[in-house]
């Protein structure tokens, strides 16, 4: 009988049963006088006792303004030192943060607030072209939950002054009647399909999460990692801050949002060991004209996840940015975020062939779609996750959470995957992803990792698109090296009898940059409407694919 796709991480170190706050203060109490965090732009610098005395602080000002515990706290903002200090005294007195992403407008603001119940606002004036005050002004008449607006650079130090009406006990009082299990977060998925739904997440949940993915990375309490991915999302609040805090390392914040140049520029003069990045991220900060000056040998380690890696990308990354420990992670916000990863010293073709290996304590299976059963390793299936990380539920929508959660709890995740004798695990792409063109099922990041090799193409991006013979055919999207400039014609002919043809692409597209989230990650709904439009594709779209 083949061996069937299920596999369970068995781990020698057990799970950390306490809140946020209490592994915190472990923290401190080891490495009072450790960097905590440090922020670039905003010229800050605090140790862990500096640290934990300011969230002390923040904790007495939001229990002055009426928030306690349950209540629901909003934070939208770009990267800054007031969002982790809001990050940890929210969870000290049990409040919810709720993430708001930077790139929300006001009729996206408007329905977070009210779907999750945002008794305060903490926000940022704007950030890029956003005017976020002028919106919270436009929907918070329409949220009857929102007491309270503060603004960052306006009311933040008055806010703070405010913890004076109120006492350290308070705050202690109510960080000893924390339970683990009890929501702490709520983050809002990217809502391609109808409305966002708020991933609920607990300090179990997130806390362990952050610290199993660092004890993989190896930190220790002399690791320095720089975080520009978001905070808003589980990268930068999870496997960013908590993995950090609950090793005694350093958080350093490059910038309000990704600037490559900024980025290296933080790792050379904070000594950074760790660098994080979703893969065009590495790709621009690779692609930087004056990127041999920048002094990278500090580097060591880092997280690179969000979406598959190309194999020119991960030898670049370990050859010219010294990262020859770079791990693999693989997840979702409703697992808080990462169910695979790859360890140190993984073969190089696991590392960006494959997502690594089920994290400690918890449960991956790959199942057949249509049944439910699972396959056999190496059979393509839906990847599953159970254990600890599993959210709790989608606020307030019961008829979603149970849509993706089983009676037996393993979190459907809507990722095509293969899991090898080894425990190894491929995510071949969304299940939605897969473009059949004439019933042929073909990868489009197979075709991506091919097309890499091309010496004149520096990014691409395989979709597919209607088509009246296939149902679907094949489009790529190409960011040419620069200096560059490739054809649809000479990458074709350079193709031939390297790949098989129907997986050359039929429609070329050559552009300096990609629809993207502010994460990072490539929006290939958004590049599939551009392109169905341009190509003038729209009467096909009621062509069903074979």
């Amino acid at each position: 009988m083949k061996t069937l796709s299920y596999t369970n991480g068995p781990s020698h170190t057990p799970l950390l049963g306490q809140p946020i706050g209490l592994n915190l203060k472990q923290t401190v109490d080891k490495f009072p006088d450790n960097d905590a965090l440090v922020c670039v732009q905003q010229h800050y610098r605090a140790t862990y006792s500096q640290f934990y005395t300011q969230t002390t602080t923040v904790a007495k000002a939001l229990l002055a303004n009426g928030i306690t515990k349950g209540d629901r706290v909003g934070i939208w903002s770009p990267n800054r030192a007031e969002w982790v200090l809001l990050q940890y005294a929210t969870a000290r007195i049990g409040a919810i943060l709720v993430n708001i992403n930077p790139a929300y407008r006001s009729s996206e603001l408007e329905y977070v607030l009210n779907q999750s119940g945002v008794k305060m606002l903490v926000s940022a004036l704007t950030f890029k072209t956003s005017d976020y005050k002028k919106m919270v002004e436009e929907v918070a008449g329409k949220c009857p939950s929102l007491a309270t607006a503060i603004y960052l650079d306006k009311d933040w130090d008055a806010f703070l002054a405010t913890a004076e009406n109120t006492t350290d006990e308070a705050v202690a009082a109510i960080e000893n009647t924390l339970q683990f299990d009890e929501p702490i977060n709520i983050q809002y998925t990217s809502g391609t399909t109808g409305f966002p739904k708020g991933v609920t997440l607990s300090h179990h949940n997130l806390l362990n999460n952050g610290y199993f993915i660092g004890i993989r990375l190896k930190y220790t309490s002399t690791d320095r990692v720089c975080i520009p991915v978001p905070f808003y999302h589980c990268f930068g609040m999870v496997i960013g801050n908590l993995c950090c805090t609950s090793h005694g390392a350093t958080m350093v914040i490059p910038c309000e949002s990704f600037d490559p140049a900024l980025t290296l520029q933080a790792v050379e003069r904070e000594k950074c060991t760790s660098l994080y990045g979703v893969p065009t991220m590495f790709i621009a900060e690779l692609a930087l004209p004056d990127f041999d000056k920048y002094d990278l040998t500090s580097l060591r380690t880092g997280v690179m996840a969000g979406s598959p890696c190309p194999v020119e990308v991960m030898k670049q990354v370990q050859s010219k940015m010294y990262m020859k420990e770079v791990s693999i992670c693989y997840g979702m916000t409703e697992t808080s975020p990462v169910s695979t990863q790859t360890v140190i010293g993984a073969p190089f073709d696991k590392q960006v062939g494959t997502v690594g290996t089920v994290q400690d304590h918890l449960e991956i299976k790959i199942t057949d779609p249509k049944t439910g059963e699972i396959v056999p390793r190496g059979i393509a299936g839906e990847l599953c996750t159970r254990g600890y990380s599993v959210m709790l539920k989608y606020w307030n929508n019961p008829q979603a959470t149970n849509s993706v959660l089983d009676e037996a709890r393993w979190m459907h995740s809507g990722d095509m995957a293969i899991m090898d004798d080894e425990g190894y695990i491929n995510i071949s792409g969304r299940i939605k992803d897969v473009i059949i063109r004439g019933g042929e099922n073909i990868s489009p990041r197979e075709i991506e990792e091919f097309y890499y090799t091309h010496p004149e193409i520096e990014d691409v991006q395989i979709i597919g698109v209607p088509d009246a013979k296939y149902g679907e055919v094949i489009m790529a999207w190409v960011k040419p090296k620069a200096g560059k400039n490739p054809s649809a014609e000479s990458i074709t002919a350079w193709s031939k009898e390297k790949i098989a043809h129907y997986k050359v692409p039929r429609y070329w597209k050559f552009t300096d940059s990609f629809p993207i989230t502010i994460t990072g990650k490539v929006r290939k709904i958004e590049m599939r409407e551009i392109s169905i439009a341009e190509l003038g594709l729209e009467h096909l779209l009621e062509i069903k694919t074979s």
